[in-house]
């Protein structure tokens, strides 16, 4: 049994992505931001008033449509150069049946740093995002969402960002990090780690599927960690998540990223949606978080990216990392318990 409907209402999604058949659930209606903007009288040229239309080169009725045409391209121009189109590509209130996905051009730097560290069938097919709602039983999403509370739970950051990393221990307190493992022992059973591993393993089998690679040149990278974001303001620069950035510049060993989505957008908290930023046309995509969906995506430039900022509510999410390089692969956690 596959994740189940939370909500239902289908939605428009961005034209340009491959893969789109979906079935409506029920949602919360989103209100549309309106447009912002601001006048301002320096940029527009003042006529002198001893100017009149007798004496002027140009009629009164020739200036204004001068005057008119300027203005709408310099408000042509301004929204070209610094405005956003916002598109939708997967909305919480829809199940995809299918993988929805979009392909870009991969850089010759991203493609070169795999050829330098790793094999050639770890070369993806084509770059570019994919979007899951099926791949995962929700038995084991539900499991998978206990496993990071509890964990989550013997810790947390001053700020609205905590992180639970089960690879290394790291978990956030206050403004630094413990070792859950030191502090806690025996806080996880060998058979949450088994339902952690099998859920790492379907993903990683996804990512190698989609992109084209040899599932046995593909390694769990570093950081590995579960994300826990409330509302509550930044202390450090842990906090602040929203910033937009590169996963190949931030993450270095990363070559794909993948995130299991384990809160409803919209029912569980509000904004903390996903906005890959497309400068080549102009447009951000974005992904709502819903329960069970995994998204993937090549880990170079062309796929910049940020997660809005939370507004309220609790946000869950699993972060995995994938690289070539099997010099930089990290083992499953629990596998030295007895």
């Amino acid at each position: 049994m596959t994740v189940t409907q939370r909500s239902s209402q289908a939605a428009k999604s961005d034209p340009s992505v491959e893969g789109t058949a979906s079935r409506p659930a029920t949602a919360r209606p989103k209100t549309a931001t309106p447009f912002s903007g601001r006048y301002n009288p320096k940029l527009i040229k003042r006529i002198s008033p001893e100017t009149s239309d007798k004496g002027a080169a140009l009629s009164h009725k020739q200036w204004t449509r001068m005057v008119t045409i300027g203005a709408i391209a310099m408000i042509l121009y301004y929204t070209a150069k610094t405005g956003q189109t916002n598109t939708i590509m997967a909305k919480q209130s829809e199940v995809l049946e299918s993988k929805r996905y979009q392909n870009s051009v991969c850089t010759p730097s991203y493609r070169q740093d795999i050829e330098k560290v790793g094999s050639k069938d770890c070369l993806p097919r084509k770059c570019g995002r994919v979007i899951m709602d099926d791949l995962l039983q929700e038995s084991e999403t539900e499991a998978i969402l206990a496993l990071a509370k509890k964990g989550l739970a013997q810790g947390g950051s001053s700020g609205g960002a905590s992180i639970l990393d089960l690879h290394s221990g790291a978990l956030s307190q206050g403004e630094a990090f413990i070792n859950v493992y030191k502090v806690y022992p025996d806080l996880f059973t060998r058979s949450e780690f088994e339902v952690y591993k099998s859920v790492k393993d379907r993903v990683k089998a996804a990512v190698a599927e989609h992109f084209g690679l040899n599932n046995d040149h593909l390694f769990l990278s570093h950081p590995t960690f579960f994300s826990r974001i409330t509302a509550a303001p930044a202390q450090t620069l842990h906090d602040e998540y929203w910033h937009v950035h590169i996963d190949k510049e931030t993450y270095p060993s990363f070559h794909y990223t993948s995130l299991l989505y384990l809160t409803d957008f919209g029912i569980d908290f509000q904004g903390g949606s996903f906005v890959f930023v497309d400068a080549h046309d102009n447009m951000n995509r974005t992904i709502e978080p819903r329960m069970g969906r995994v998204s993937a995506f090549t880990s170079g430039i062309e796929n910049k990216h940020h997660v809005e900022r939370v507004t309220s509510g609790i946000r869950y999410a699993l972060t995995m990392g994938f690289t070539c390089d099997p010099s930089q692969a990290i083992p499953n956690p629990g596998d030295d318990l007895p």
